[in-house]
């Protein structure tokens, strides 16, 4: 296989600082049909799609364990721990080019204890070794590959590597190891000493808040903001949900216009080029250009629940129509290829299909002749099928053209993409990523119910509560936390803090819509677990490991946002709802410490600290209890969602008086349902209807 340097560059050695991975899909079932039946290794017994991708290669793969650092420890051989996850695509190019050759893989074998991991269902491994191969290079991706002694020290590392130059590497590595051991060891300690120091978290003399720093970090952001095309002002280009959620929620309340401008353009552009499926639904992983054109085509389920709740928050600011149809087509789409139609959602679908990328996605101009027929013409006014939606080998991605004037546009469009979504299914599926990860469901979780809050389907508020069923029964432990995989009738992983965050955050915005107490108990729980297992009280942050796991080399705190808000902006946020919600000192006092430590760092790269912003923001600006007490509560609150967007304000409600919430005592009357509009428990005048609370809520902004 000819591999371009630059693509090389662009997928494996981008700096993840900027919230990247190398993330072209293969098909599972295309890479399993390659395998060589001949060799099997511990990883058959594995529930990983990615770990049984190498079930059959010559390496004798071991999954991480006890069992793997023993025999490393008893052969005196050192540890070559790789690292990847199915939907990454050179993951599948190292494997076929190195691990699936027998020269090589009797090297690493000799030499080496060889271990798997999917950096998915192992993102406390991946952190670890990610942080040592940046230090040792600058730059991060996957697969991962880095070389440890015995007791999981790193002393080596790197991403993908052509053959020449892994077999290259490995008889280096074995010579110095053999020859040198005390410069190993050397460097290996050095390294963990420096490992330890990116736990470290910023001091403060900060007690308040103060609105110009959000001013300045917003300040410096919108340098890098793309005033054309939307996004930043580079490629790739990420959808980064919580960064526009921060700034759409900083330019309502700030009056910020500009912002808010570039928030639109950036949606409006996403929703209508080739990093979202005009066909099928679903937004893919990235864009490779600037234009939001060339997708790396695989759509992961986290990032369709983010977007989902983006789209939705701002719906309700604007009610632009084209927000409205990409939250329905990413639920259609969601529920059609990634529901497993048992109330829970698997991970990801492929890029590839056919061994080819985007085949399934992308059409030539005599194929879309034939399907539209007569209306080829009005489709080519309606969608790019020119010199700028053309890609290669004479193959289109489908997007739309802007302002077109055409009559009777949107059904046309409708038209239009029915007619090729019947013969899209025609071809060869891209594979499917069929594992469940608890913190990817909590992320759709808080979608659904951002999804009824702007367009009121109660269909969106029933998956919501199936999903929350699922979570906390099926992937609860016996002590009360929770797993972080489910996989063929198995939960067997114990949960992150990102599954923890997360669920807290989707219970919270459960009860909101409902109104079910339970829900926000048990939120209240899963947050005592975490403060009882994960909390760490010299930094004042939450460890990304339980206290009941294994101990690896170093216990990482996750403190950054990327594509996913960091699981320590999540816990600030959630305790800082749940400390009003009940009145509780202790979650007000932690999350305050935490966002006021981390905001020293917000000018540095303001991208990565946007979720810790949106708590920041809460501080500095009026953050109301909006309470609706009634018989018709819930109609009143449905009614109230759909019509305005309130992001710095606590909701509740109840329909009977024997609610168990201090804020909603005493709010209770028969016959009759009053909204309360409060900052720091001082209530204005009850009233009766959506317009007037909406009028008392616009005296705070």
């Amino acid at each position: 296989m000819k591999i371009s340097v630059k693509t090389i560059q662009l997928c494996c050695f981008f700096s993840v600082s900027v919230f990247t991975s190398c993330q072209t899909i293969q098909s599972n079932n295309n890479n399993m049909s390659k395998q060589n039946p001949k060799y099997t290794n511990a990883l058959a017994q594995e529930t990983s799609p990615y770990l049984l991708q190498h079930a059959h290669n010559p390496v004798d793969w071991m999954p991480w364990g006890e069992k793997a650092l023993k025999k490393a420890t008893q052969e005196q051989k050192p540890l070559l721990i790789s690292i990847g996850y199915s939907a990454c695509h050179w993951c599948h190019v190292m494997e076929h080019e190195s691990f699936e050759d027998t020269a090589i893989a009797k090297i690493m074998n000799e030499y080496f204890v060889c271990i798997k991991v999917d950096r998915e269902e192992r993102p406390d491994i991946d952190q670890v070794y990610m942080d040592a191969v940046q230090m040792m290079t600058g730059q991060g991706g996957w697969p991962l590959n880095c070389f440890a002694l015995p007791d999981g020290r790193p002393f080596y590392g790197g991403t993908y590597f052509p053959p020449t130059k892994w077999v290259e590497i490995l008889n280096q590595l074995h010579d110095i190891y053999v020859n040198q051991p005390e410069k190993v060891e050397e460097y290996a300690q050095r390294l963990a000493a420096g490992m330890e120091q990116t736990n470290l978290i910023p001091e403060t003399k900060d007690t308040t808040f103060d609105i110009e720093k959000l001013n300045a970090m917003v300040e410096k952001w919108k340098s890098s903001f793309d005033h054309i095309e939307g996004g930043p002002n580079r490629a790739p280009k990420f959808p980064v949900p919580n960064n526009y959620e921060f700034l759409l929620q900083y330019s309502l309340l700030e009056k910020q216009q500009g912002i808010q401008y570039h928030v639109y353009l950036t949606l409006q552009k996403m929703a209508t080029r080739g990093l979202y499926d005009l066909v099928g639904g679903g937004f893919t992983r990235y864009s490779t250009d600037v234009y939001w054109k060339v997708p790396h085509f695989e759509k992961m389920l986290y990032d369709n629940a983010q977007l989902l709740s983006l789209y939705a928050q701002a719906y309700r600011e604007s009610k632009t129509p084209l927000y409205k149809r990409t939250i329905e087509q990413t639920i259609t789409f969601v529920e059609r290829e990634l529901s497993n139609g048992n109330n829970f959602y698997f991970s990801a679908l492929d890029a590839d299909s056919e061994g080819e990328e985007g085949k399934f996605y992308i059409w030539k101009k005599e194929e879309l002749s034939k399907v539209l027929k007569g209306d080829f013409e009005l489709f080519a006014q309606l969608y790019h099928i020119d010199d700028f939606g053309l890609w290669e080998h004479d193959n289109y991605i489908i997007m739309e053209r802007e302002n077109t004037p055409a009559e009777n546009a949107d059904a046309l469009k409708k038209k239009f993409m029915n007619l090729l979504f019947e013969e899209r299914a025609k071809r060869v599926m891209p594979g499917l990523d069929d594992k469940t990860l608890t913190s990817w469901n909590s992320l759709l979780l808080a979608g659904y119910c951002e999804a009824y809050k702007s367009l009121g389907n109660d269909e969106y508020l029933n998956k919501a509560k199936q999903l929350a069923k699922f979570l906390l029964n099926q992937q609860r432990m016996d002590d009360g936390g929770l797993y972080h995989n489910f996989k063929n009738g198995k939960s067997n992983i114990i949960g992150y803090l990102e599954d923890y965050c997360f669920t807290i955050e989707g219970l919270i915005q459960l009860y909101q819509i409902s109104f079910n107490e339970d829900y926000l108990f048990e939120a209240r729980n899963l947050a005592n677990y975490t403060i009882d297992h994960f909390f760490d009280d010299a930094s004042g942050f939450f460890f990304f490991t339980s206290d009941k796991v294994e101990k690896l080399i170093s216990r990482k705190l996750e403190t950054t946002d990327s594509v996913i808000p960091s699981s320590n902006s999540s816990m600030a946020k959630s305790l800082f709802l749940l400390g009003h919600y009940f009145e509780n000192k202790s979650y007000l006092k932690i999350s305050k410490d935490m966002v006021l430590a981390i905001a020293e760092d917000f000018d540095k790269y303001p991208p990565g600290y946007s979720n810790w912003a949106t708590l920041y923001l809460w501080h500095t600006k009026p953050f109301l209890e909006i309470a609706i007490a009634g018989d018709n509560a819930i109609e009143m609150s449905k009614n109230l969602y759909q019509n305005t967007l309130v992001n710095n304000a606590l909701f509740m409600g109840c329909s009977q008086p024997n609610t168990k919430l201090p804020l909603l005592q005493n709010k209770y009357s028969p016959n009759t349902t009053n909204i309360f509009v409060c900052e720091n428990k001082t209530c204005k005048l009850p009233v009766s209807s959506v317009d007037e609370a909406i009028n008392q809520i616009s005296e705070y902004h």
